[in-house]
């Protein structure tokens, strides 16, 4: 490795606590978040993603705004999604609002397409569950033309069909796709087979057991040209491991416990997170050094292209990811680069 993967950061604007242990507003999560992108493109991240979600812990339903807001206070950094839910979404209107970005940002827009792994979304939209399927293949195949910036034609059981419709605004130069993935074979290569990056969601278990996606993401690109392949992990950064697993429990654990209630899961304990921070786990907290060695250790193992680190989690205080961010850009990322070139 030569040191040259791509560092960014994810967050779903989770609601959080101050440190006396009330809990913000869903506008002043928003508005915080808006800080946190400012603070990642200070510190020279590559990218910053905000997830979609339409439910109460989470803030941001429509993250194409508050990135737009975000876009006029950097620089830089990518400004993307982590995940837009396609199947609950119009491919036109996704598009076109992404294309706006595009122009806001000057070129740093980026959107990452997923099933979502929450469903609210569709029955407000009057979607139906039956169609989980049906609903993102074939939108997805239809934003994969929209992809092209020239006229569709295009049909489909899921929305109106196109007869040579053009969609506006166009943008200089496209924009970067991904495709969101848990663990399923056929998403590896429907993302492969319509020309999408493909962004692994690694939150349990060890990150080595998904080297065999990237690289059946990679025999179906064969021939083709290369697409990058990423990862997205919790995880929290402090001055200490301590430190950073004494402030990042709590809140794993709160956000494990109140999903849990819905999904039928055990209570989440201490042993669960202990193993997740240690070398076979999922969750990247520690000091910088000990953050920095475990990505270092699954770009090696996986072959990736890009790490973002899902730095909100729960009820963690807005003043803690601050620190967090600030402690990626300036530690972690400058150390990751050391310890790949060193391999």
């Amino acid at each position: 490795m030569d040191g040259s993967v791509q560092l960014g950061l994810d967050t779903f604007g989770d609601i959080t606590t101050r440190d006396d242990g009330t809990r913000v507003s869903p506008a002043q999560a928003i508005r915080d978040v808006v800080d946190q992108a400012v603070l990642a493109d200070e510190v020279g991240l590559h990218a910053f993603g905000v997830g979609e979600h339409h439910r109460p812990d989470f803030a941001v339903s429509s993250p194409e705004v508050v990135l737009a807001a975000a876009a006029a206070r950097t620089r830089s950094i990518r400004l993307g999604t982590a995940v837009t839910v396609l199947s609950s979404d119009d491919p036109v209107r996704v598009y076109e609002r992404f294309a706006t970005l595009d122009a806001v940002s000057s070129g740093r827009a980026e959107i990452t397409l997923g099933r979502g792994s929450f469903i609210e979304s569709f029955p407000l939209f009057g979607y139906e569950l039956r169609d989980y399927e049906t609903l993102f293949d074939e939108k997805l195949a239809l934003f994969s033309q929209l992809r092209t910036e020239q006229p569709v034609t295009w049909s489909g059981t899921t929305r109106a069909a196109l007869e040579n419709a053009d969609v506006h605004p166009k943008t200089a130069a496209g924009f970067p796709a991904w495709v969101g993935v848990g663990g399923s074979p056929e998403s590896v290569v429907r993302a492969a087979r319509y020309d999408y990056g493909l962004m692994l969601a690694i939150i349990g278990g060890s990150p080595a057991r998904f080297r065999p996606f990237v690289d059946l993401f990679r025999r179906e690109r064969a021939g083709r040209s290369a697409l990058p392949v990423g990862v997205h992990s919790p995880g929290h950064v402090a001055d200490t491991d301590e430190q950073a697993w004494e402030e990042a429990y709590p809140a794993f654990a709160q956000l494990h416990n109140t999903i849990g209630r819905e999904r039928g899961w055990g209570p989440y304990t201490r042993a669960q997170f202990d193993h997740g921070v240690g070398p076979d786990g999922a969750v990247y907290a520690g000091s910088p050094e000990t953050v920095a060695r475990k990505i270092a250790a699954t770009v090696r193992a996986l072959g990736i292209d890009r790490f973002d680190l899902k730095f909100s989690t729960g009820t963690l205080s807005h003043a803690k990811m601050m620190r967090s961010i600030e402690l990626f850009g300036t530690r972690v990322a400058p150390r990751v680069s050391e310890l790949l070139a060193e391999s």
